[in-house]
C-alpha cells in the first residue's frame, strides 16, 4: 500500500447537485493503485465571485417545478479557509483539479490560498484541453492534462510515488524549472470497459439527492456514451473527435459495453440505494437498433425510473415505446433554436421544424413527459430570431422547457466564430453567472439587458396565450414595475403549468 496522497479539488456552483462521475471514477482508479484519495467540494458553499445557486436559478426561470431539498447541507464557513485546513490536515503529495471554464476563476482563487505550501498541482478537464496555453499562464498550475485523464493521471501518480521522472507522460503539459512548458502529445483514448466501478465514498451523502419533477430523489449518473457523433457548433464534442483522430487516428466517440453498464446500475441500486438514474450521454439514441434493443432487455429488470436525453431527429416510435416499457420517467430533447436556416447554418443542426413537431408528438402519445432545451443569444441572433424559437416551442407544447444564454466555451466552433467577428477577445473566460453574456454584439443583435430580460420570461411567452404577450413584454424590464409584473406572472405560471402531480415519481414507480 502506497502512502502517496492525492487531494481532488472540485470547484462547483452552489447546489449543482449531480455528482460528477469523472471524479468518482478517478478516485476508484487511484485507490485501485493503492493511493490515498480525498476531495474538497465547493458545492454547498456560498462563493464570492458572482456564483449563483444553480438549482434556484432553474426554479426562478421556470425550467423546473418548485422544490425544497431537505438534504441540502449548506456550509456557513469560509471555503478558502476550509480548503487550507483540508490541505494542511491531509498533507497531499498532489492536488488534482478539474474545473469547467466558468469554474476556472474559483479554482485559481482556491489554489492561490494554498500556493505557499508548495504542493504540485495538475489541472484537467475540457477547459484544460482546449485552452491549454491560456490556462498555463497561471503560475498556480504546474501540470495540465490535455485530453482524457484516466491513463495520464494514474501514470503520473505511479511515477511521482516512486520518485521517477514523469516529464514524458503522454497527455501532460509540465512546467519546467526554467519556466518553459514541456508539451507531451496525447495518448490513446481510454478503454471505458476497463474502468472500475465509481468510488462514491468521496462525496457527502447529501450530494446524491436532487430534484426531479418536483420530487427529491437519490439520483446517480451512469455514463453510457463518451462523446457524440453529431457536430453541433456550440459543443466541444466535435473538437474532441478532431483532436483524437488527428493525434491518434481514433474516433473519440464510443459506447460502454452493456454488461459494464449493468454492473454499474446494480452497484448503484443495491450498494448505494439509488432511486433514479440519470444517463450521462449527449445523445442517448446514438445506439444501433441491435444495441438499443439489448439495452432495453438489459434494463427490464432494474426496476428504477430514469432520465435520458437525445436529439429530435433520432426519436422514433418503437424506441419511445420500449423505453416506456422499461421505466423511462422523463426525457430531454435539444431543439436549441426555432429558425430552420439559422439552426442549420449557425448551430449546425439540419432538421426541419416540421420534423421536430412530428417527432415530439411521439413521447406525448406514449405518456412520456419531456423537456425541451433552447438557447438564445447566439452570435448574430436578433430578437426576431429568438421569437422563432419561442414560436416553435409553442407548437411543441413540452411539459417543461429551459432557456439558456449562449456561452462561447473554448473548444467550440462558435467560439472561433465569435473571436473572428470581434465579439469576444481570444482570452475571454466565460462567465460564472449563466444569466450573463460575454458577447459584445452591435444592434440589432440580441445582447445585454435585452437578452437577460427575454431569458427571464422565455417560458412565459411559450406557455401563456398570446394576448398576454404585452404584459410579459413589460416583465422583461429590469425596473420595480417590471419586477413586480414578472413575480406575479411567475406565481401564475407555477400554479397553471408546473403543479402537475401526474409526473410524480411515485406514480412512475408504481407502473415501472
Amino acid at each position: 500500500m502506497s502512502n502517496f496522497k492525492v487531494l481532488m479539488l472540485y470547484p462547483n456552483y452552489q447546489h449543482e447537485m449531480m455528482v460528477p462521475p469523472a471524479l468518482a471514477l478517478f478516485s476508484a482508479l487511484l485507490k485501485r493503485e493503492g493511493f490515498v484519495v480525498d476531495m474538497f467540494d465547493t458545492t454547498n458553499y456560498k462563493l464570492d465571485i458572482g456564483f449563483v445557486d444553480s438549482e434556484k436559478v432553474k426554479s426562478t426561470n421556470l425550467s423546473v417545478r418548485p422544490f425544497h431539498n431537505p438534504h441540502t447541507q449548506e456550509k456557513t464557513t469560509d471555503a478558502y479557509e476550509d480548503f487550507l485546513r483540508k490541505v494542511e490536515s491531509f498533507s497531499p503529495d498532489l492536488l488534482l483539479v478539474t474545473a469547467t471554464e466558468n469554474m476556472f476563476p474559483m479554482a485559481i482563487n482556491l489554489l492561490k490560498h494554498v500556493d505557499h505550501i508548495g504542493i504540485p498541482v495538475v489541472f484537467g478537464g475540457v477547459f484544460a484541453t482546449f485552452a491549454s496555453e491560456l490556462a498555463m499562464r497561471w503560475q498556480e498550475i504546474d501540470m495540465l492534462c490535455v485530453g482524457e485523464g484516466e491513463y495520464a493521471i494514474v501514470e503520473l501518480c505511479r511515477r511521482m510515488s516512486r520518485g521517477d521522472n514523469f516529464s514524458n507522460v503522454p497527455g501532460l503539459w509540465i512546467r519546467q524549472q526554467d519556466g518553459s512548458i514541456k508539451k507531451n502529445p496525447i495518448g490513446n483514448r481510454v478503454n471505458m470497459d476497463e474502468n472500475p466501478l465509481p468510488d462514491f465514498t468521496i462525496f457527502d451523502d447529501s450530494r446524491f439527492y436532487r430534484p426531479m419533477a418536483g420530487n427529491i430523489l437519490r439520483i446517480f449518473p451512469i455514463e453510457t456514451h463518451r462523446g457524440c457523433p453529431f457536430t453541433c457548433s456550440f459543443c466541444n464534442s466535435p473538437s474532441q473527435d478532431r483532436l483524437y483522430s488527428g493525434a491518434t487516428g481514433q474516433k473519440f466517440f464510443r459506447k460502454k459495453r452493456l454488461d459494464k453498464i449493468r454492473e454499474e446500475l446494480l452497484f448503484c441500486r443495491d450498494t448505494w440505494r439509488a432511486e433514479y438514474f440519470f444517463f450521462w450521454a449527449d445523445t442517448f439514441f446514438a445506439w444501433s437498433e441491435e444495441e438499443f434493443d439489448a439495452f432495453c432487455e438489459m434494463y427490464s429488470d432494474i426496476k428504477l425510473p430514469f432520465w435520458c436525453q437525445t436529439r429530435p431527429e433520432t426519436v422514433v416510435e418503437h424506441r419511445i415505446k420500449k423505453l416506456k416499457d422499461v421505466g423511462v420517467h422523463r426525457m430531454g430533447f435539444g431543439v436549441e433554436h426555432g429558425n430552420y436556416e439559422f439552426r442549420r447554418d449557425v448551430v449546425d443542426r439540419k432538421y426541419t421544424n416540421e420534423l421536430v413537431i412530428q417527432r415530439m408528438q411521439i413521447p406525448k402519445d406514449y405518456g412520456v413527459q419531456f423537456s425541451v432545451n433552447n438557447i438564445i443569444g447566439f452570435p448574430d441572433e436578433t430578437r426576431e430570431l429568438a421569437f422563432d424559437t419561442i414560436e416553435l416551442n409553442r407548437r411543441i407544447a413540452s411539459d417543461t422547457l429551459s432557456c439558456s444564454i449562449f456561452v462561447p466555451f473554448h473548444g467550440t466552433g462558435l467560439r472561433d466564430l465569435c473571436v473572428k467577428k470581434g465579439y469576444i477577445h481570444p482570452d475571454t473566460l466565460c462567465p460564472t453567472n449563466s444569466d450573463d453574456t460575454v458577447l459584445n454584439m452591435p444592434p440589432p443583435f440580441l445582447g445585454g439587458q435585452a437578452l437577460k430580460g427575454l431569458r427571464n420570461v422565455f417560458t412565459m411567452y411559450v406557455k401563456f396565450p398570446k394576448d398576454r404577450w404585452p404584459e410579459i413584454r413589460q416583465a422583461e424590464e429590469s425596473t420595480p414595475e417590471g419586477d413586480a409584473i414578472r413575480d406575479r406572472l411567475r406565481e401564475e405560471y407555477i400554479a397553471t403549468f408546473l403543479n402537475n402531480p401526474e409526473g410524480d415519481i411515485e406514480k412512475v414507480n408504481a407502473t415501472a
